[in-house]
Formats: structure tokens, C-alpha cells, sequence
């Protein structure tokens, strides 16, 4: 029930990108206000997606509003394929997804208060029951403890849940402080790259918004250059990708949502990395180096960690929030990431179907169940060596 005094939250389905693209301002207040966004819910990076990888009449994001002010948000489109879903914006190029229920107080904005954060997440609910009158939401990727969770975990209908990609995570925590989390023989061999970095000389520096756009572009070259001749993921390398990186990073820079570091050695940018930030997550999203560097013995993945917790000890995270911020190395399970004793997350993909869409679910279902079948098989095919079953 409504607070006495307090008009009912309305909630409304936007589906024209126009009008969504003017909700920047509102979009970035609840999404600093929301516990759990992560960068990928930043409406500079949500847009930019869209404009870049949306198609038209597919846009279905659901807004709930306290009078004029947005209170949560659930950026939705109608996803591809034969089977009738909606899925999250941002697609594939985005580690995380989540809803943003304004569930933060602090001293200079209105308190929401734990009734209007439950009547936010309860909106999201209804939002959530039209839109699946005639398709099933499929919600993958959802960091544990997410604002989406909330939504399912009221879910009166059909649901369910399916573990997602594997994250690693690190505490925000200054290079020295990771460095003693290691073994003692894996903390000298730490410390020992560390000090050829020094010796190389290379030096870091975070680019100023005006630079962003030219910085981008320079890091996907070297991301090109670095992986040539690899397998490579090949959207990195297209030019819609560039034209998203490019557009949204220039305002997530701007923001405070995202910071591009370049690192010259003899007077020449030898590495670029970008990292991701949000009140209470940061993650080096993407990087890009000059091959040289590994025959000069710099150890790149060290240098961007190093860079990166330093510049959340620079800078920690804000927003009121008491809670320790978190270091992701995002989705992926790669040995250079275990090095660093990283705590294990798996993300979640949350399914909603009314009664009437329940066989949708099951298909969809069916379909996961299909290629989790098809994916340990070429695990253990590989295992084999790619021998003959």
C-alpha cells in the first residue's frame, strides 16, 4: 500500500528510443541511487548500445515513477531468435544486467525509505507481468545480490533460475594490500614484475574527457595489434563497436562512470586500458597492448591492475554507500586472473513466464539445457586433445 499522503507509483512501458535518449538526467540520478548497478546500467552506456546494436520497435524499457521522479527502471527489448523473450539491454557486450530501484538514502536527497524502495521493486513486478503476457523475460547475467533478484523473488507465476557466466572478483584494496593476499612465493614473483615495470620506465596517464574520443580509438588498435594473429572475440574488432565504445565512454568519462588510462614508454603510448566504475564496482573492461612490451618482459596484466587499484585508492568509491566497494575482473575464468586469488561469483540468469507463456519457458529452457549439453562435451573433447570421441 501507498505511504499516507503518497500518490500510487505509476508505471509506464517506453518504447520509442527518442524518448528514452531523453532521460539521461533522470536515468543517472536513480542510477547512482541504486545499490547495485554496475556501469553496464549507466544510461550513457545503455543508449550508446542501442543506437548502436538496437532495432527498431523492440525497445521496451519500464520506468516507475514517484510523481515526476523516476524511482526504478528495467531497460528491456524483445530478443532475437524464434522464441518470443525480452532480454536486457546492452546484450552481450555487457557483464552485468540489472533493474535500478532507488533503495539508497542519504543526507541530500529525499529518503526514500524502505516502503518506497518494496513499492518500487513491487511496480517492477507489475511492469514485469504485462510484458510477459506474450513473451518470457530472460534475464541473464544478473550479479548476485542484484535489484533484479528482488523482482523474481516475488515473481507470483511460473519462474526460474539458472546459473550464468563465472566472475572473479577482487576486495578494492591498494596493489601492496593484493600482493599479501598471495603465497609468499607468488607475492616475490608479484613484486619482482612490478619492479621491471619501474625499471622500464613506463608511465601512466589518465586521459582527460576532451582526449577520450582519440584514446579510444588508439586502445582498440592496440587491442587489435595485440591479438593479431589470436582468436580474438570479432565484435571488438568492428566498427560499430568503436562507434559504442567511443560515444559512450566520452560520457561515462565526463560522469565519473569510467576512466581511460594510456601508458608510454620512450615517448610512444605502448598500452591503453579502460576501466568501468560505478559507486560500488569498478573493472578494467578492456585493454589494449603493443606486442613489444612482452618481449621486454613487462607483464601487462599486472600493470593494469596495479594502475587500477591505485586509481581507487586515488579516488575510492563514494556515494554513501558503507559497504566495501568490489575490484571485478568481470566475466571469465582465465588463469592470469586466478594468479591474484580472486573470490568466485557465478552470475544468474533469471527466467519470468505468466501461465499462458509457460511452455515459452519451457522451450527456453529446453534450449539452455541443449547447449550446456553441447558445451561440456567440447569441454571434455578438448580435453582429450581434440581427438576423435
Amino acid at each position: 500500500m501507498p505511504e499516507p499522503g503518497r500518490a500510487a507509483l505509476t508505471v509506464g512501458v517506453c518504447t520509442d528510443a527518442t524518448e528514452f535518449g531523453d532521460l539521461g538526467e533522470q536515468w543517472n540520478r536513480l542510477h547512482r541511487r541504486s545499490r547495485s548497478a554496475t556501469p553496464f546500467q549507466s544510461h550513457a552506456w545503455l543508449h550508446s548500445w542501442w543506437l548502436s546494436y538496437g532495432s527498431r520497435g523492440r525497445l521496451r524499457v519500464v520506468l516507475v515513477r514517484d510523481g515526476e521522479r523516476l524511482v526504478a527502471a528495467a531497460p528491456l527489448m524483445r530478443g532475437p531468435g524464434p522464441l518470443a523473450r525480452l532480454v536486457p539491454l546492452g546484450g552481450p557486450l555487457s557483464d552485468f544486467h540489472d533493474v535500478l530501484i532507488d533503495d539508497t538514502s542519504d543526507d541530500t536527497s529525499p529518503d526514500p525509505g524502505p516502503d518506497l524502495a518494496e513499492q518500487a521493486a513491487d511496480a517492477l513486478v507489475e511492469g514485469f507481468r504485462e510484458l510477459a503476457r506474450a513473451a518470457v523475460i530472460d534475464f541473464r547475467e544478473a550479479r548476485p545480490g542484484s535489484a533484479v533478484e528482488r523482482v523474481h523473488a516475488r515473481w507470483r507465476g511460473p519462474r526460474h533460475r539458472l546459473g550464468d557466466s563465472l566472475c572473479l572478483e577482487l576486495p578494492a584494496v591498494p596493489m601492496d594490500e593484493l600482493v599479501r593476499r598471495l603465497p609468499t612465493p607468488r607475492a616475490q614473483r608479484a613484486r619482482a614484475k612490478m619492479r621491471k615495470l619501474d625499471a622500464l620506465g613506463i608511465e601512466p596517464r589518465v586521459v582527460p574527457a576532451p582526449e577520450v574520443g582519440t584514446s579510444v580509438h588508439r586502445l582498440l588498435e592496440l587491442h587489435q595489434l595485440q591479438w593479431q594473429g589470436r582468436k580474438v572475440t570479432a565484435e571488438h574488432l568492428t566498427p560499430r563497436f568503436a562507434e559504442h565504445l567511443t560515444r559512450s565512454v566520452s560520457l561515462m568519462v565526463q560522469a565519473g562512470d569510467a576512466v581511460v588510462t594510456e601508458f608510454r614508454l620512450d615517448d610512444a603510448v605502448v598500452a591503453a586500458d579502460l576501466t568501468l566504475r560505478s559507486p560500488r564496482l569498478a573493472g578494467g573492461y578492456l585493454y589494449g597492448a603493443d606486442p613489444g612490451l612482452r618481449e621486454r618482459k613487462a607483464d601487462v596484466a599486472t600493470l593494469l591492475l596495479r594502475s587500477c587499484a591505485d586509481q581507487l585508492c586515488a579516488e575510492p568509491f563514494g556515494g554513501g554507500y558503507t559497504e566495501p566497494g568490489v575490484l571485478s575482473l568481470l566475466r571469465g575464468n582465465e588463469p592470469y586472473k586466478r594468479h591474484w586469488r580472486p573470490h568466485t561469483v557465478v552470475n544468474q540468469r533469471l527466467l519470468f513466464a505468466r501461465r499462458r507463456t509457460a511452455p515459452l519457458l519451457g522451450a527456453v529452457l529446453a534450449s539452455a539445457g541443449a547447449r550446456a549439453t553441447a558445451k561440456r562435451a567440447l569441454g571434455a573433447w578438448r580435453e582429450r586433445g581434440g581427438g576423435p570421441p
